[in-house]
């Protein structure tokens, strides 16, 4: 083991021995030095966390890369000060406090408000859980400075995390992000004011999710074919999180009747006893609602993580079995449907954009040309789609903007993806499909045969911990070393290097790939259009391989013969990237 590194770990902990830090605190530190085993000691102390595509986010804990109040008040501190220092001529400056259901998020959130106050910064705390992207919405609808959201998304009950917004809503970018960090790194534990000011505390909640509601009502498209389908059967879970507050009373307001929910799983539960993960993404966190789906023959199930910006939805196949639509397929139908009504409506004024993400399904990119649609494609992560919708203000009309990982954005009014308004307008979208004859699974199928059909798949390599992140950094180089020249049996035409902004063609020449910034990220594209995106998470300690296979569907029962070419292709593109 590492020498040089467990002396580093070692200094590090000593300091959090120190009376500043609380006796529970200085008990968990003393027992990581005492352990023989040093693999927990520099797990958690061998850097600070730092802002990623989701802000902070780490496993609970005591130590400088865990969240724990220490970590939770210096990003606060540092915050704090940032914003004295860039609204120095505003007479109050504000933030919004919001937090999800998990251990801990409560009082991280009330020491985050503590500390802003303290600071002399008005906050705005929300007075229970609440969606992240009401958290969005009330930092534009209360015209505050910047806001903060203590969640983890849908990452395992170990985890939390702290999402830093700035004033249009979205997370911070650059410069703001960098400046954070700098200010936040230049605190000392000594320095921050946990002390707060309850005369600059206002607890919000009925008032700003009234105004949320009544907002994304405005997003209906087609109030006739939710009347005619308003008993459309629901079945909803918020898997013990956030969802709980407003999604059932969104439905309810755009006129569903006929909603069902897991009760089960509508406690609110930082453990999440009924899920092995709390992602929607994985089937397992969808069986209890499709079990009561099944029970009562419902049209549709529809499930939000805990923080409810992301949805998972499931529909009827063609022979009457539930299967889960996953986020690509479900971006896929939610900009068919808006473009295609807003075409029908005369709504189109030839000025309308929609985004999605690099590793997001290129058949999107089809979908929008053959409507002669601006599509923008940007980094994985909200904020970079709200980067786009803010570019464009004044000049374009967002429409609609989506990333494989279960996320959809119908609005500018909130600047994060949003289970609320997706959970209510794909209701929408079944009545629709149901009034016109057909499934949502049909509805899908008709999208594959005009648009080009592709399966995509995500593979994800878990590497945890200091030894992990030094794998994944060694990956990532050799693929940067040793770029493949071919995939499975298929010519390489274009390779991407965000790192670099650089990509090269399959002749060999090299041009300048346009975005705000680098990332770490590379793509590959073959002759025939499959893609390969290769990433590290900015959240979870793992690396990620998004893999597109292109296929060929003349009509809808070619389905299962185009999967299972492109499962067959997929396992061959695996292969080829050696995992």
């Amino acid at each position: 083991m590492d020498q040089e590194l467990i002396k580093m770990v070692t200094e590090k902990a000593g300091e959090w021995l120190s009376p500043a830090y609380d006796e529970e605190t200085r008990k968990e530190v003393q027992a990581m030095l005492d352990n023989e085993d040093k693999t927990p000691l520099i797990d958690a102390f061998y850097r600070e966390l730092e802002f990623g595509t989701g802000g902070l986010r780490g496993i609970m804990g005591a130590g400088s890369n865990r969240m724990n109040i220490y970590t939770v008040g210096k990003a606060t501190q540092g915050m704090a000060n940032y914003l004295n220092e860039c609204f120095k001529d505003k007479e109050q400056i504000s933030v919004v406090v919001g937090h999800d259901c998990r251990n801990n998020s409560r009082l991280f959130a009330e020491v985050s408000a503590n500390i802003f106050s303290a600071n002399g910064i008005k906050v705005y705390l929300f007075e229970d859980l609440r969606p992240t992207p009401e958290i969005s919405f009330a930092i534009r609808h209360l015209g505050c400075q910047s806001g903060v959201n203590i969640t983890a998304s849908h990452n395992p009950k170990e985890y939390n995390g702290y999402k830093a917004y700035w004033e249009d809503g979205a997370q911070v970018l650059s410069p703001h992000d960098t400046a954070i960090i700098d200010n936040v790194n230049k605190v000392k534990v000594e320095d921050i004011k946990f002390q707060g000011n309850p005369s600059l505390i206002e607890v919000i909640g009925e008032e700003v999710d009234n105004a949320f509601l009544e907002q994304v009502r405005t997003l209906i498209i087609d109030p006739e074919v939710i009347e005619r389908h308003k008993d459309l059967k629901i079945v909803y879970t918020p898997i013990h999180g956030c969802g709980r507050v407003l999604i059932p009373a969104s439905l309810r307001r755009w006129g569903f009747e006929n909603i069902h929910c897991v009760e089960a799983q509508m406690t609110k539960d930082g453990n999440f006893p009924t899920v092995v993960s709390p992602n929607p993404e994985n089937p397992e966190a969808m069986t209890l609602a499709m079990n009561l789906a099944k029970e009562i023959d419902a049209d549709l199930v529809m499930a939000s993580d805990p923080d409810a910006d992301r949805l998972a939805i499931a529909c009827k196949n063609t022979k009457g079995e539930w299967m889960i639509v996953n986020g690509n397929q479900t971006c896929m139908i939610f900009l068919y449907y808006i473009i295609t009504q807003y075409t029908k409506l005369g709504k189109m004024t030839g000025k309308e954009f929609v985004v999605k993400t690099i590793v997001t399904t290129e058949v999107i990119k089809n979908i929008a040309q053959k409507n002669n649609l601006k599509m923008y494609d940007c980094y994985t992560g909200f904020k970079w789609i709200a980067k786009v919708i803010r570019d464009n203000e004044g000049i374009a009309k967002y429409i609609g903007g989506g990333e494989e990982s279960f996320g959809f954005l119908a609005e500018d009014f909130c600047r994060d993806k949003d289970a609320v308004s997706a959970c209510s307008l794909i209701a929408e979208v079944a009545a629709w499909a149901k009034d016109n004859g057909k499934s949502l699974y049909e509805m899908l199928m008709d999208i594959y045969v005009e648009y080009g059909f592709s399966k995509e798949v995500t593979v994800n390599v878990v590497k945890p911990g200091k030894s992990g992140a030094d794998e994944i950094r060694l990956m990532m180089e050799n693929f940067r070393s040793n770029p493949p020249k071919e995939i499975a049996g298929e010519k390489v035409v274009c390779a991407k290097d965000y790192k670099s902004l650089k990509q090269t063609d399959g002749e060999g020449n090299v041009t300048d790939i346009d975005m705000p910034e680098t990332s770490n990220v590379l793509q590959y594209f073959t002759q025939s259009g499959n893609k390969i995106s290769v990433r590290p998470s900015g959240t979870e300690p793992k690396i990620k391989f998004y893999m597109e296979a292109k296929g060929v569907m003349n009509n809808r029962d070619d389905f299962e013969a185009a999967t299972a070419a492109a499962d067959a292709l997929i396992a061959r593109m695996k292969e080829a990237m050696n995992i």
